[in-house]
């Protein structure tokens, strides 16, 4: 019984659809489904997101690696599955797109500053005692 429910609620995943009913649900019909920010932006930008979701797809057909500079794409059920390499000033971050990223944007997967590793002593500290 137990069983059954934790089953039923992971195929209800995003708002109690499930990931076959999300691919085939339309950009603006996923719009209404998420929050105010991610519904403007979606919706401002309906033909750009549209337009990387097709370059997306082309570039998969011909298996060339998807790149993008554009952080600010908010992820829609039709990217989900792919690797998408995202630019964070310095390299290509790759991204895999899962359920949960629904809704967020492509930047939010790709760091742009390092965490800092404090280890020794740095080369200018190092002072060699001079004799006179």
């Amino acid at each position: 019984m137990a069983d059954e429910l934790v089953k039923k609620s992971k195929d209800k995943f995003f708002r109690g659809k499930n990931t076959e009913e999300l691919k085939a649900l339309d950009t603006r019909e996923f719009a209404k489904m998420v929050k105010s920010r991610a519904r403007r932006t979606i919706l401002r930008n309906y033909d750009i997101v549209e337009a990387f979701v097709k370059l997306c797809e082309v570039k998969e057909s011909r298996n060339k690696p998807i790149k993008t500079h554009d952080r600010t794409i908010v992820i829609v059920p039709k990217l989900l599955g792919k690797t998408i390499g995202v630019y964070n000033g310095k390299e290509f971050v790759k991204v895999v797109i899962v359920e949960e990223m629904l809704g967020h944007r492509l930047g939010e997967f790709s760091m742009t500053r390092k965490i800092a590793k404090h280890t020794s002593i740095g080369g200018g500290a190092k002072k060699k005692k001079t004799l006179l």
